[in-house]
């Protein structure tokens, strides 16, 4: 009996430090240094409601990510990464239609400008994801970018 509770106390604190690495809203900073560790540059401040922020980029476009659900600036529980491109002309609601009607993420709308923006959020409730799981949505997310330049001749 007691063997097979030390076991289980074991096996328990091994899942602990996995826990403790994944990519979780209320810690910005976190997030900021995954994205330096695997080569993108990132800056974290503030936006316009004094929430967390960072600015980085992908295939030369850059990026935000946004918090959202926090608490006084703290306790964020999602993020979303969003990018906007201003255009000479802007484009159409069609061409955001039609991105829209046929990719499963990633939704753009346009600003009163006619720019497009495109967006993607990630919930990070009940202790966040995984790093492997947060490096597929960053992923994700460059295909996306990548996808949608092509897209609005960018």
């Amino acid at each position: 009996m007691k063997t097979r509770l030390i076991c289980l106390i074991l096996a328990l604190a091994a899942g602990t430090p996995a826990t403790a690495q994944n990519v979780v809203a209320d810690d910005p900073q976190a997030i900021v240094d995954v994205l330096k560790d695997w080569g993108y540059r990132a800056a974290l401040v503030k936006d316009s409601e004094g929430d967390p922020k960072i600015d980085s980029a992908t295939s030369g476009v850059n990026f935000s990510i946004y918090f959202y659900g926090c608490s006084g600036g703290t306790q964020c529980t999602s993020i979303q990464f969003a990018s906007g491109f201003d255009m000479d002309q802007g484009t159409t609601p069609d061409v955001v239609n039609e991105w829209n009607a046929n990719k499963r993420f990633g939704k753009v709308y346009l600003d009163d400008e006619k720019d497009p923006f495109i967006e993607m959020d990630i919930s990070l409730v009940g202790g966040g994801i995984s790093r492997d799981n947060f490096r597929d949505n960053l992923e994700k997310w460059e295909q996306l970018v990548g996808d949608f330049q092509k897209h609005i001749d960018w």
